[in-house]
């Protein structure tokens, strides 16, 4: 069995995921830090990139590519919500201290 480039990808996609769940674990992320985000969506694209490689038909990989947008739109919920948070904090006027 030799490896093709698409298992590069989903293997580097499987990194992406695993890493920063161990990370977050770890309490070396937070739950909703960008780089938590990004790594989750990197990875579910990654992934999705490497089950459609070697040009499977849909219907066999349904539930994975599924799975794999899944992840994409939580991704890009949990970044969109972030960026949110932090602009909302970035708007809120200044208090100095004592006052």
């Amino acid at each position: 069995m030799s490896l093709q480039w698409y298992d590069f990808v989903g293997l580097a996609g499987v990194g992406f995921v695993l890493v920063s769940f161990f990370l977050l674990q770890a309490g070396r992320l937070a739950g909703d830090s960008f780089g938590y985000q990004l790594a989750n969506l990197f990875g579910a694209v990654f992934i999705l990139i490497s089950i459609f490689g070697p040009g499977p038909d849909f219907r066999d990989v349904i539930s994975t590519t599924i799975m794999q947008l899944a992840w994409m739109a939580i991704s890009l919920y949990g970044l969109w919500r972030g960026v949110k948070l932090r602009a909302a904090k970035f708007r809120q006027p200044k208090i100095p201290p004592g006052g």
